[in-house]
């Protein structure tokens, strides 16, 4: 299985990047390939301009059309999901979710924005061509709390119900069923009268 994840927080040290990449190590031993992609990386200017032709933009655009499963973590701010994520979804072409697994995650500081997954989000992957989401997990601050460790890299504690929730969202990954099988479209069906 290919993974992509797509961390789209402009902070360095972000609960949302954390979680993406805490979602990664559930899944871990399972022979997946993974790219990694930090939005807030990418060249602003080709960003701003749609420049799919910039190495980098073409190289990440590449990686969410290689692979099986999108990880996608955004904050929620103003309750809907970063401006740079929706950046960088608007240079993905029309289908490019289409056959692929989606899971959603996001953090935000109050419980008040959890439904922006179902409400922002959700409609622009579907627009994407996302048929197969996952259950999406929001996690509140005070769910993934934040530990100093004394001007270093943050480190987060998550409290054990949203381990629990991430694990269940994942759980369609790690049973061993068919359902493991990358969901590559084959033929367009038949449409009847």
């Amino acid at each position: 299985m290919h993974i992509t994840s797509l961390s789209a927080s402009p902070s360095e040290q972000s609960r949302s990047t954390w979680l993406t990449r805490f979602a990664l190590t559930r899944l871990e031993g399972r022979g997946a390939q993974h790219d990694e992609i930090l939005i807030r990386t990418l060249p602003p200017a080709a960003l701003l301009q749609a420049d799919v032709q910039d190495p980098a933009i073409r190289a990440a655009v590449q990686a969410v059309e290689q692979a099986d499963l999108v990880v996608i973590g955004t904050p929620i701010y103003k309750a809907a999901y970063s401006g740079l994520l929706k950046v960088f979804l608007d240079l993905l072409p029309p289908d490019a979710l289409r056959g692929k697994l989606v899971l959603p995650l996001a953090t935000g500081g109050s419980p008040a924005h959890f439904l922006a997954l179902d409400y922002a989000l959700k409609p622009v992957l579907s627009a994407l061509g996302a048929r197969h989401v996952l259950d999406g997990v929001f996690a509140t601050d005070a769910q993934l709390r934040r530990v100093d460790t004394s001007g270093h890299a943050s480190r987060f504690i998550p409290e054990p119900d949203l381990i629990a929730r991430l694990d269940r969202a994942l759980s369609p990954l790690t049973e061993p069923t068919e359902r493991m099988r990358p969901l590559r479209p084959t033929a367009e069906p038949a449409l009847s009268c």
